[in-house]
């Protein structure tokens, strides 16, 4: 950036973004010509831009989305799963997380339970809404840490602040004891306050059985299926198709 008293004073007051875009005028044969006010709103527009692009990478970055490039402009409908078009395109509107709902989807492995919440997450961060994605043997590892270590009320309060909580892979074995304690406390606090998306190979009506307190198991359902959209999928692996499409297409070159 080229050395100009102005866009020093630019760049203390924190305005890189019209910085740079005066520095783009001062280069640029003809811009004295512009009329003041186009050239002051180039200025404010090019900083605003700058402003919302830095606050997407921010939201994107805290998400960590394991599949980053999953957008629901790119959603296959196509598939036989069972994914309903209108449904879908309906949560992508992202109302449920901004009244405070929330979402369950299941099915076998590889019928893109993953990808459609890395979707959503990366539509609600475009969005402004901030989302984080864990998998569950990550959740519970750490909320056990934090119990040991008196920090689950710290970790609790770090999770809350996410208006959507993705919880990957819930149920692949039998909760513990402390894990049902500490899943209760995330769940209910987040109730009616934030909204939490969780994806299971395991149906609902066999989550019950993930835990051995039934009084745990009962509150929980109750707090997850409350005021919750969910979508049921089915059919063979998506990856499993597309490789033996893959397949066929390289015989049928040969």
């Amino acid at each position: 950036m080229m050395n100009n008293p102005t866009i020093d004073k630019l760049l203390s007051l924190k305005l890189p973004g019209m910085a740079e875009e005066f520095e783009r005028q001062l280069m640029t044969p003809g811009a004295n010509d512009l009329p003041f006010e186009l050239r002051v709103n180039s200025l404010t527009d090019h900083e605003i831009t700058l402003r919302a692009h830095k606050h997407l990478q921010a939201l994107l970055k805290k998400a960590c989305l394991p599949i980053s490039a999953a957008s629901v402009e790119d959603v296959d409908y196509r598939a036989q799963r069972g994914l309903d078009k209108a449904t879908f395109l309906t949560l992508a509107g992202l109302d449920w997380i901004r009244h405070q709902q929330n979402l369950v989807l299941t099915g076998p492995t590889g019928t893109g339970k993953t990808w459609l919440a890395c979707a959503l997450a990366n539509a609600a961060c475009r969005a402004g809404l901030s989302c984080h994605f864990i998998r569950m043997s990550a959740l519970t590892e750490m909320l056990t840490t934090a119990r040991a270590t008196t920090n689950l009320a710290q970790k609790l309060a770090q999770l809350h602040r996410f208006d959507l909580l993705i919880l990957d892979d819930w149920g692949l074995e039998s909760f513990s004891r402390h894990t049902q304690s500490n899943l209760l406390e995330l769940i209910d606090k987040r109730l009616g306050a934030r909204s939490t998306l969780i994806t299971s190979q395991v149906p609902m009506n066999l989550w019950h059985d993930l835990f051995d307190n039934k009084t745990i198991a009962d509150a929980v359902m109750d707090r997850v299926i409350h005021n919750s959209h969910h979508m049921q999928f089915a059919g063979e692996s998506l990856r499993k198709v597309k490789g033996l499409v893959t397949k066929a297409l390289e015989k049928s070159s040969v």
